[in-house]
């Protein structure tokens, strides 16, 4: 039987290295730097939820995407996490997924989806080097809900290492994000 996994993206930070509207900065393409994150999800998995904070994503049309506004996000990461997971419907599994990371491929989304169960937790490498998004199994969202601070979900993998599973991918923008304007404009130039 098929798990039911969904993404929940995490798209309530407030930029400060990058120094303003990071999720709503231009891509090459024209596009935001959000609507490439969230199409690269949405070619992979069909729930997806995602958090923000008020006035965050204001200028920004999410479609028919679920949207839970989070008050709280000055608390960092992990109160987002937790906030998200809280609202989270009857889902087997969810892959933790940051908003600024435009470039993962729908097939690594897939491939991390396909192995997600109940009691387990999953960890993409590329290079040997642990990347994003973690994939928590529904076992896990009671803790995930509980969390208060910067760490994420790491207090969490580090206590239930024997349900921790590592998943080698050929994707090195899963150790890709942009948390600053040079970030970008690396996007910008044209290889060499």
């Amino acid at each position: 039987m098929q798990c039911k996994v969904g993404a929940l993206l995490l798209a309530a930070g407030f930029s400060r290295r990058f120094g303003g509207r990071k999720l709503a900065a231009e891509m090459p393409d024209g596009r935001l730097l959000i609507e490439h994150t969230l199409a690269n999800i949405e070619a992979a998995l069909d729930h997806i939820l995602i958090v923000s904070r008020p006035g965050a994503l204001d200028d920004w049309n999410h479609g028919n995407q679920s949207l839970a506004l989070f008050d709280g996000a000055e608390q960092g990461m992990g109160a987002s996490l937790a906030f998200g997971v809280s609202r989270l419907p009857d889902w087997d599994g969810c892959l933790i997924c940051l908003a600024d990371m435009p470039f993962i491929q729908p097939r690594t989304y897939a491939l991390l989806a396909g192995q997600l169960t109940p009691g387990n937790i999953l960890v993409p490498l590329h290079d040997g080097r642990r990347g994003h998004p973690v994939g928590f199994g529904s076992q896990f969202f009671p803790e995930l809900a509980k969390l208060d601070n910067e760490a994420g979900g790491r207090r969490i993998i580090e206590a239930n290492k024997h349900a921790l599973r590592k998943v080698t991918v050929n994707d090195p923008a899963v150790l890709q994000d942009v948390d600053t304007p040079e970030d970008l404009r690396k996007l910008h130039r044209p290889a060499s």
